[in-house]
């Protein structure tokens, strides 16, 4: 196994472990300059991950560290991608729907991405080159890497050819533009169901073969992405970027997304 990916694996699963211990207690809620809420999760998490990468030969983008100038990052061949708690308003909520993101991104493409959901310690993990995807069901944050692989069931995405859709929207980003492309679906006669999910586990849906496709015409960063984009092109979706018509890049001069459909074909 992939030692990367392994060392991403176990980041993951003690990022869960701290980030359950806010999440069953009194936390406060800070807002950062774009308004976006913070937790102690957020910096205990992303303290938690940095003190794993650190030892690895690749710099670390994540949402919660100082972000380093462009000038600098165009010389990082390879480097992690992570957000320490996507979806720090479903851990608000309390609705268990949030993820840690870990993901290695070479020459701008994401090769190896972990999604673990502390609430329910279910574990989603992707190798691109390997075109190997799976998710573990977890008894325990504390977890060996063995029993993970021993857990693993392999991810296998919809062929998206049955007359109902499943599309992926979002609890708080139902854009018109997301309404519009429902409607050109349902115009080609087929029967479309929206299928609700926070943070990353919209990319998980995907994967592992409970929605068809995921449009996404609202804001992301690249930490939001990133992991669940090697996810699913470790099984075979695209991850497809509206003004490219190609796959998200990554360790832009802008870490912004543009607008993108994650689908199989």
């Amino acid at each position: 196994m992939n030692p990367n990916l392994k060392l991403a694996i176990e980041a993951s699963l003690r990022a869960g472990e701290v980030i359950m211990k806010v999440y069953d207690s009194a936390f406060d809620v800070e807002l950062k300059d774009d308004k976006s809420p913070l937790t102690e999760a957020d910096k205990k998490a992303n303290d938690v991950i940095n003190s794993y990468l650190i030892n690895t030969d690749f710099p670390v983008i994540s949402e919660e560290n100082k972000q380093v100038a462009y000038q600098q990052r165009k010389e990082w061949s390879t480097c992690w991608v992570v957000d320490p708690v996507d979806g720090t308003k479903e851990f608000i909520k309390r609705n268990g729907e949030f993820t840690v993101n870990i993901a290695l991104v070479t020459e701008g493409k994401p090769n190896l991405g972990v999604i673990y959901v502390p609430a329910s310690k279910m574990l989603y993990a992707g190798n691109v080159s390997a075109n190997l995807g799976f998710k573990a069901q977890l008894e325990s944050h504390d977890t060996s890497i063995d029993d993970v692989f021993k857990l693993a069931q392999p991810l296998e995405p919809k062929n998206g050819n049955g007359n109902q859709i499943q599309v992926v929207g979002s609890r708080s980003h139902m854009s018109p533009e997301t309404l519009d492309f429902i409607e050109t679906i349902k115009n080609t006669g087929k029967q479309v169901e929206v299928v609700s999910k926070g943070s990353s586990l919209k990319f998980c849906l995907i994967a592992e073969g409970n929605a068809d496709v995921y449009p996404r015409f609202a804001p992301t960063m690249e930490w939001d992405t990133a992991a669940g984009q090697a996810i699913c092109n470790a099984v075979g979706v695209e991850v497809i970027s509206k003004e490219t018509n190609k796959p998200l890049l990554y360790n832009k001069e802008n870490l912004l997304n543009p607008w993108f459909v994650v689908s199989k074909h």
